[in-house]
């Protein structure tokens, strides 16, 4: 029997197009493959390659201004592009089950999380009764041992990793002969992630399921994958044996992509800020001494969010906190910038105990201390053009009139690598990476010394990443800024740290310098951590090279932006 009379599922010639007031505008221009049952197939690529747009056709949720202009789409030998929506809710659940992006949006929050299991069967024609008996044994598959209460709760009572575990037992209610994963786990922190993907791999594995995981993270494709598809701009530029792409490309994207990825490369970095000592005390731009911080109260007692946290800052380096969702890390930067009060503890900014100052001294402060926040969608306001999110603070300050404010906000545009003739547009008109730029550059405006930068890469493409960690490092360079940069990547935080301070459950676990945690690690947590970075598996996590040369035909074209980001510094 050949490939094509056994695969589950066949696409062929998939066109898709957005229709707007501008035109038509091609989303998916003509793509070909197979998934068989049992495997595993991810697609890969940037922001706009089309590759959730595909996810989308193939369980019947398309935009309503998309249309398949051209193609099949068949499942199991039933053709799926002219299904009705009716029909679709019939396929939904039973035999395709999809897992989405974002829980904090796919949960109903006003629905306990039992309730929308059942529901999820009942629609299918489970009894009731079995419903709510099944709904638990879901809960306990996919990794949720407390089922009973998690049951009874509210999505908002769990935490992103829970809530899409959750998604995972909706998907496979109804043991589907295909699950749809678009970026399943993008929001999560790397040892959630590996747990998530454990799961679904194994449950997967169990039934016989076909997978089609839609990532930008390559490391979670080698990992998790037996065949690979990689789309640019809405076509499959290469396709094959998912190991064998990431050794032997043969698409000079491909090479781009893998170029790009910070947890399948290892980037040098300049030689580590040096902290002189004074006194027996390091002479740096910030010192935190013993923060400590507890929410709870009398009714409701629970561990400190931050016990006795001690680090400091390089003037002019980086400083990375890491660590689990939960460890403090965030906590710790909301305490050194004033928006939670100490509990104990202090915090030297540039010699001046900053932790009991007054609200018209921090005002000052908020000149030399910026923060660039995680998601450039939500911290960017989508009514104002750029270059009054730029002037912002300037405004704030009443620093200069009208045309200086002006001609401020073009030089902080071309700071951050964008054009000038952008300064009219509104966040809107511009892609992530180009958003946060804008947000880097009204950080810039007042010329602070320290940048806090709270997970300022984790909504962004891979090669996105990689463009932004580029310009940090130019702009600490050019500029002298200090930045202290959290994050849950330490593939990232490899990249762009000179100290590094690892936390679990509040706690300072360990720090130094950053090769020195990378390839030396004192303590099991960090170990853990730095294993469970994508890509570890086959040997191309951080830290080993990856193994990725371009065919002869390839090699030939002009090295992109992104494959010259990994030029030592």
């Amino acid at each position: 029997m050949n490939r094509r009379q056994e695969a589950l599922l066949e696409v062929r010639d998939l066109r898709i197009a957005y229709h707007g007031r501008e035109g038509r505008t091609e989303g998916v221009a003509g793509i070909d493959f197979q998934l068989q049952s049992g495997e595993i197939l991810a697609i890969v690529g940037e922001s706009g390659s089309g590759k959730s747009t595909t996810a989308a056709a193939l369980v019947g949720l398309l935009a309503a201004n998309a249309r398949i202009e051209a193609g099949s789409i068949r499942l199991a030998g039933e053709e799926l592009t002219r299904a009705s929506e009716r029909q679709w809710q019939a396929i939904r659940g039973r035999r395709v089950g999809f897992v989405p992006q974002d829980p904090g949006l796919s949960l109903d929050p006003v629905k306990r999380i039992g309730s929308q299991l059942i529901e999820a069967l009942t629609l299918h024609d489970v009894p009731k009764a079995l419903a709510r008996q099944r709904s638990l044994e879901l809960l306990r598959e996919v990794g949720l041992a407390d089922a009973e209460r998690i049951a009874q709760g509210y999505p908002h009572q769990l935490s992103g990793g829970m809530r899409q575990r959750v998604l995972i037992a909706i998907a496979l209610a109804n043991d589907p002969p295909l699950i749809i994963a678009d970026e399943p786990t993008s929001a999560l922190d790397v040892g959630v992630q590996r747990q998530i993907l454990d799961r679904l791999q194994a449950l997967a594995r169990e039934r016989g399921s076909a997978v089609l995981l839609i990532t930008h993270d390559l490391g979670v494709a080698l990992d998790r994958a037996d065949r690979l598809l990689v789309m640019h701009q809405g076509r499959i530029v290469e396709a094959g044996e998912a190991r064998r792409i990431f050794q032997a490309p043969q698409h000079a994207y491909t090479q781009q992509l893998l170029n790009a990825a910070p947890s399948l490369t290892v980037q040098q970095r300049r030689a580590p800020v040096a902290v002189p000592w004074v006194d027996g005390q390091p002479a740096a731009l910030l010192v935190a001494k013993n923060l400590s911080k507890d929410f709870s109260s009398w009714r409701n007692h629970e561990p400190a969010a931050v016990d006795g946290v001690s680090f400091h800052l390089p003037r002019h380096g980086t400083t990375s906190l890491v660590g689990e969702s939960g460890s403090g890390k965030s906590t710790t930067a909301r305490l050194i910038l004033g928006l939670e009060k100490l509990d104990t503890g202090t915090v030297l900014f540039d010699g001046q105990d900053i932790s009991q100052v007054s609200q018209r001294e921090w005002l000052a402060l908020r000149r030399r201390i910026q923060v660039v926040y995680q998601n450039p969608y939500a911290s960017l306001n989508p009514r104002l053009s750029l270059e009054q999110i730029i002037n912002e603070p300037l405004q704030a300050f009443a620093l200069g009139d009208a045309a200086w404010r002006r001609q401020r906000a073009a030089t902080l545009l071309e700071q951050v690598e964008l054009p000038v003739r952008l300064l009219g547009s509104r966040p809107t008109e511009l892609s992530g990476g180009q958003r946060q730029r804008v947000a880097i550059a009204r950080a810039l405006a007042l010329e602070p010394q320290l940048l806090v930068l709270d997970e300022p890469l984790s909504a962004l493409d891979a090669s996105v990443q990689g463009q932004i960690l580029k310009l940090l490092g130019e702009l600490q360079a050019r500029l002298g800024l200090s930045y202290l940069f959290i994050s849950h990547d330490l593939a990232v935080v490899r990249q762009i740290s000179d100290q590094v301070v690892v936390m679990q459950a509040g706690r300072v676990v360990e720090q130094g310098a950053c090769e020195q945690i990378f390839q030396s690690p004192a303590s099991d947590y960090t170990r853990s951590l730095l294993a469970d970075i994508p890509g570890r598996r086959h040997g191309v996590g951080a830290g080993v090279p990856a193994k990725a040369t371009l065919s002869p035909a390839a090699s030939m074209q002009t090295p992109s932006p992104a494959s010259r980001l990994l030029q030592v510094r």
